[in-house]
Formats: C-alpha cells, structure tokens, sequence
C-alpha cells in the first residue's frame, strides 16, 4: 500500500510540471530511451509518434504522460532519466537537483552529431578536472614543501635538542668524574692526613720515649756514678784497713792488757780474802783520784769516740745528700735541657706550621681566585656560545622562513599561471554551437576579405564537425588519436575536419592566395600553432565574427591596420635587423594577437549566450505555433 501511495506522491509532484513538460519536451527524442528501459511498448510508441488523432507535439507528450504514469514508479524512473539526459534543464527545474548522467547509449535520436556534442562536453569537463586536480596537486605540493620545510626545522630542532641533551649528559658526565676525582682526592687527603696525625702521635711517642730513656739514662748514669763513688769509699776504707799484722799485734797488746787487767782483778781479790797478808799500802785517795781520772779519760775517750762517730755519720749523710742534690741538680739541668730542647723543638715546628699554615692560605686564596676566574671565563664562554647558538637558531629561522616564503611564492605563482591557464582555457573552450559560429563567420570575413567565398563544406562535413575536429585537434591531439580509432566515421569526421579547416583557413591571405608551403594543416581555432600570414588570417576571421551595430566595412579597416601592423616586421626581417629588436617586435605582435584573440572569444561567448537564450525563446514560441497550427 506504501509503494502505491509513493507512486501517486510522485506523480502528483509531476503533475505541477505538466504544462512545462509538454511544452518543451519532443516524444520523438525520449521515446527510445524510454522504449529501451522496457517501460514503453512499441504499441504504446506508434500510437505516440503516429496516431492520426495526435496532431500537435503537445497532445503525443500528454499522452506519452498517461501511459508513462500507468507504469508506475518504474516509469517515472525511467521518465526522469530521460529528462537527465536530453533536457538537464527541465531536470533541475523538476527535482532540484543537478544531473548526474549526460550521456546515454541510445544514439539513434541524437546522431553523431549528439555524439560529439556528447564527446566535446565530456572532454572540456575531464580537461576541467584535470585542471582541477593539477591545482589541487600543486597546492598539496605547496603543502607537502610547506610541511617538508617545517619538518626539516622541527628536525633541525631536534638536533639542537639532541645536541643540547647529549652536552648536558656530557657535562653530567664530567660533573659526575669530577665529584669522584674531587672524592678520591678528599679520600687520599683524609688518610694522607690520619697517617701523618699517625706519624705526628709516633713522632712524639718517639720523642717522648727517647726523653724518658734520655732520663732513665741520666739516673743510671747517676746511680752508677753513686756506686762508683760507694766503691772508692770502700776502697780507700780497705785501703785505710790496718793489716793483718797490725791486728795481730793489737790482738796480742790486748790479750795482755786483758791478762794484767785479770792479774789486777785477782790480787784484789786475794787482798781482800787475806786481811793479814801483807801488802803493799796504797794511798786510797791516790787511788780514787787515780780511778776518777782513768773515768774521766775513758769517758772523754768515749764521748770523743761518739762525737767522732757522729761527726763521721754526719759527713757520710752530708756527703750522700750532697751527692744526691748534685744528682738532683744534674738531672733537674738536664731535664731544664731537655724541656728547653722540647720546647725549641715544638716552637720551631709551630713556626713551620704557621708557615704551612700561611702557604696553603695564599695558595687556597691563589685557587679560589682562579676557580673565580675560570667559572667567569667558562661563564663568559658559556654565554657567548648560547648567544651563538641564538644567532644560529635565528639564522635558521631566517633561512626557513625565507625558504616557506620562497615556497608560498611559488606556490602562488604556480597557482597564477595555473589560474591563467584554466583561464586560457575556459575561454579558448566553447561551445559546439560557438565554434559553428565562428568558422561561417570567419568563412564570411574572408569570403568578403578576398573578394570570393572559400570552398563551401560538403555533405559529409558540417561546420560543426570542422569546428569541432578543430577544437579537438588543438586543444586534446591524444585524445583524437584514441577517438580516431574508434570508427572509420569519427576519423573520417576527424580527416575531413583538418582537411576543410585547412581549405577553409590557410589558403587565402589579406593580399592574395597563399603559396602551397604557406599553407598550413593546423585548424584555425588557435592562431597561435599557426605560421604568420595564417595567423593573421584566423584573427581576421576571429574578428569577422561582428557584434551587433557593426558595419561590415570594419573588417577591411582591422585587415589594414593588421597589414601596416606587420609591415615593420617584415621590412625588419629583410633588413636583417638585430635579432633584439626583432625579439622585441614578436613580443609586441604576440602580445597583440592575444589581446585580439580575447576579444574575439569573449564575442563568441557573449553570442553562444545570447544564441542559447534565444533558442529557448524559440523553442516555446515554435511549440505554441505548431499547437496553433
């Protein structure tokens, strides 16, 4: 039921188009098409084109509508194809949208000259591409450089970078080398230093143990010098000993003091036992006084013996201290030596020190002074190369900013000459009907030129065929290479073409007929393939094609002047004139003959418009006066 209804959906939006459909549409053209897309019977299309009651056009479309609609969707299908392809126009008046197809394999409507049409405008439209693209590629070229160049900074950039990380790493490196060579040396400074503390406290362990075996010395030598001094003592006491003789003699002295000491003691004793024996009388105070006086001498001798031995213990103990104060006094100067020694020794080993002490400082101050110099240098060194690599980054931004800007400006340049040749192009491509035109019109020209019309086409030449094989031979000679050998009609269209161009074009000059080898095979669309007096025949031609208001005496006025134009040039060529200033001269001439061709394309364009526009006014008008009629 959904396709029903789109059906009639479609139909009823045609439906608002009928009067302009049957007023510009001709069955005979669709009819084929729509009987090959099998939605068309032959019934249906004879009774179209020959039924009797059908007199005019409009009444056959009318009717080819009805039986197109009882198809369905399939014939409304094939019924906008067919406006697709013969009527683009009414296509896009109808649906809105731009066609797609321009082209159909039914020819037996259109003929070879719809071909051709078909061809020519299929050609301009792959030369509008290609165009196209080529301006596309140059700009992805412009690009792709702009993008290479960038690239090549970037990379420049990342050497830099690269450059930078590996100095760095360097630097590290060495900062790394030199804080372990900085480590070792503390290392070997501290032990260098723990040995010589170790050497220093040995030192004076040393010195210490040589003062203490310095004084154990000295009391050896004292305690030594005692002993021998003990030793002449006793020696000059043996010496002083009485002999042995002596003491014999003293022995015997005393064994007889004893024996009358006894003999006394007994005759006392016997006195006494014998009161009357007789004795001798001795006074008892002679006796007395003889007995104290023999106390007194035994005790005198005794006190003198004491006071002697005390005097000589008093000697030996005044001797020994004697002896040991001057053992004392010798030791305390050697000591006083020693200590003063010690005391020189230590003071003569601090002004070494301070010495030391005052050669590292100024050899500490002469290193930091030089590590201040050397960090100012390498500082000083440091920014110049920083400022140098700023100036080579600038120089290769310079560089590749010139090199982007060099590139946009060939790409901008590029893209100018490819604009111009499109442009040259677009306005050297033109129409079928254009092309017609301009050969009867230059035909024309230089019939009126001459004073006698060229050779008139043949049959199986038409002035369309010539302008087209022309346009074709000029603009696209592959392209009718690959199409001359499609068919002996299309190279017999392609030869017949440069041939009546050829007749048409090259073999009457502004004074007269051409020589045989001025005459020239090119066509005459483009003069600039031409020989000279050719190419003053086809930009006679292109300007015989008059605009509205012209007189047909201009063409003669345009001859003269291109003659008197030329007359320069070829007074300089026999001259034989320096080939600058017939460089210049060909310029000037070329440039002028572009101008004049321009001129003459921009007519011909301004009449295929015009001659469009007239042809759809005719068209509406022709379709009233037959339904009229």
């Amino acid at each position: 039921m959904s396709d029903y209804e789109n059906e009639d959906a479609c139909w009823s939006a045609l439906e608002g188009f009928r009067v302009k459909l049957i007023s510009a549409i001709d069955p005979a053209r669709v009819t084929p098409y729509l009987r090959q897309c099998n939605v068309l019977s032959p019934d249906d299309e004879e009774q179209v084109l020959s039924d009797p009651n059908l007199v005019t056009r409009k009444r056959k479309v009318g009717v080819l509508l009805d039986i197109l609609q009882r198809t369905g969707h399939k014939g409304y299908v094939a019924f906008l194809e067919s406006l697709e392809l013969y009527y683009p126009q009414l296509y896009r008046k109808v649906t809105g949208k731009e066609p797609t197809r321009v082209f159909s394999v039914i020819i037996d409507a259109s003929g070879e000259s719809g071909l051709t049409q078909l061809l020519m405008s299929e050609v301009m439209k792959l030369q509008r591409k290609v165009q196209e693209l080529t301006a596309l590629l140059g700009s992805r070229d412009d690009l792709a450089e702009e993008l290479r160049v960038k690239d090549s900074l970037l990379r420049k950039l990342q050497e830099r970078v690269q450059r930078l990380k590996e100095a760095c790493e360097a630097g590290s490196r060495e900062l790394q080398r030199c804080k372990d060579e900085n480590y070792d040396l503390a290392l070997r400074l501290a032990r260098q230093s723990e040995e010589r503390d170790a050497a220093l406290t040995g030192h004076r362990g040393l010195l210490l143990e040589i003062d203490r075996l310095k004084h154990s010395l000295m009391r050896a030598e004292d305690d030594c010098r005692v002993e021998r001094k003990h030793t002449l003592k006793l020696r000059h006491a043996m010496e002083l000993r009485p002999s042995q003789e002596l003491l014999w003699e003293l022995q015997q002295e005393k064994a007889l003091l004893q024996a009358r000491v006894q003999g006394l003691e007994a005759s006392v004793q016997e006195g006494k036992a014998d009161p009357g024996r007789p004795h001798v009388q001795v006074p008892e105070e002679d006796w007395q006084r003889v007995q104290r006086d023999l106390q007194q001498q035994a005790a005198t001798i005794f006190s003198l013996r004491k006071d002697l031995r005390q005097a000589e213990a008093l000697r030996t103990r005044s001797a020994e201290e004697k002896e040991t104060l001057e053992l004392q006094c010798l030791a305390l100067r050697r000591d006083s030596k020693m200590y003063k020694d010690r005391i020189e020794a230590i003071l003569q080993q601090m002004e070494e020190v301070a010495i030391e002490r005052d050669q590292a400082t100024l050899m500490r101050e002469e290193l930091h002074a030089q590590h201040a110099r050397s960090l100012q240098d390498k500082d000083a060194l440091r920014k110049q190369v920083r400022e140098l690599s700023e100036k080579v980054d600038e120089l290769q931004l310079q560089l590749f900013q010139r090199e982007g800007q060099l590139l946009a400006v060939e790409g901008k340049l590029r893209r100018r000459q490819l604009d111009a040749l499109i442009l040259s192009s677009d306005l050297e491509d033109s129409s079928p009907r254009n092309s017609q035109e301009v050969s009867m019109t230059a035909g024309q020209a230089r019939a009126g030129f001459t004073g006698r019309s060229g050779p008139q086409p043949t049959p199986d030449h038409s002035p369309v065929r010539e302008a087209l094989g022309a346009w074709l031979c000029t603009a696209c000679p592959l392209l009718c290479a690959h199409l001359g050998s499609i068919g002996p009609s299309l190279r017999g269209w392609h030869q017949g073409t440069v041939v009546g161009t050829a007749t048409r074009g090259g073999q009457h000059g502004p004074s007269g007929p051409l020589p045989a080898g001025r005459r020239s095979d090119r066509p005459m669309s483009l003069g600039k393939f031409l020989p000279p007096q050719d190419l003053e025949d086809t930009q006679l031609s292109d300007k015989g094609s008059l605009a509205i208001g012209e007189s047909p005496e201009q063409p003669s006025v345009a001859l003269q002047e291109e003659q008197l134009s030329l007359t320069p040039e070829d007074a300089g060529l026999n001259g034989r004139e320096p080939p600058e200033k017939e460089k210049g001269r060909r310029r000037l001439k070329e440039s002028f003959e572009n101008y004049r061709r321009k001129r003459a394309l921009r007519k011909m364009q301004l009449g295929a418009r015009q001659g469009e526009a007239d042809g759809e006014n005719t068209t509406g008008s022709d379709n009233t006066d037959t339904e009229g009629a």
